[in-house]
């Protein structure tokens, strides 16, 4: 990135983070893929059981692999292949209880604030309770000034993409772009805003210097 790009990209982090803060939830800006892995270190203890939703990100940023070498924690791996549908149900269930759940975001406000589509709302029913702590891993591109365009953002970009990497048999596979559908295959089912934590801290956003995911 453009030595004045970054400048402007960290700035615009910076007033995130303490926005986050405000509202009761940690931010922290990672510059690399080690300095990542060092923040898990620290945010995910030996002995904790651990769970995670689907999130391109995490794959992405290596998060899933590294999960699965830790042989100190309890992972509850939805993904493990060679599982039947029945225990990937079991999993996801199982995540409520676990200590730690991981995920990413479909968008951060620069007000702080995290909003989420899901279909199914299994991922956004566990950042809202169950888990002790969650831990969401952010790119740079999910940054967005408002709610309105944390929406508009999942419409142009995340529901799509999402359903053309899923083979979904939606409108907007053809279209490029959210039609509100009633399709039985739609993905973007249940919106959540999440403005502020009343459990502080509970939340950690880890948000990288890089473009992640959808």
């Amino acid at each position: 990135m453009d030595r004045c790009l970054q400048v402007l990209a960290e700035k615009r982090i910076e007033k995130t983070i303490r926005n986050l803060q405000k509202n009761y939830m940690q931010g922290f800006h990672i510059h690399s893929r080690e300095e990542l892995f060092d923040k898990l270190e620290e945010l995910i203890p030996a002995g904790n059981s651990v769970s995670f939703g689907g999130s391109m990100t995490l794959y992405e940023t290596g998060v899933i692999d590294y999960l699965r070498s830790r042989e100190d924690i309890s992972l509850i791996d939805r993904d493990e292949p060679g599982i039947d549908r029945s225990e990937v149900t079991r999993r996801v269930k199982a995540a409520f209880t676990s200590d730690v759940f991981l995920a990413s975001s479909n968008a951060l406000t620069e007000n702080g604030e995290l909003f989420n589509v899901d279909g199914r709302g299994n991922r956004v029913a566990a950042m809202i309770f169950g888990p002790e702590s969650v831990v969401l891993v952010v790119g740079y591109n999910k940054i967005v000034a408002n709610l309105d365009e944390a929406e508009l953002r999942m419409k142009k970009i995340a529901a799509p993409a999402n359903t053309i990497r899923l083979s979904c048999e939606t409108p907007c596979t053809k279209t490029g772009e959210c039609m509100d559908c009633s399709s039985p295959a739609r993905i973007c089912c249940t919106y959540v805003t999440m403005k502020q934590q009343r459990e502080q801290n509970r939340i950690k956003v880890l948000i990288l210097d890089e473009s992640l995911g959808f």
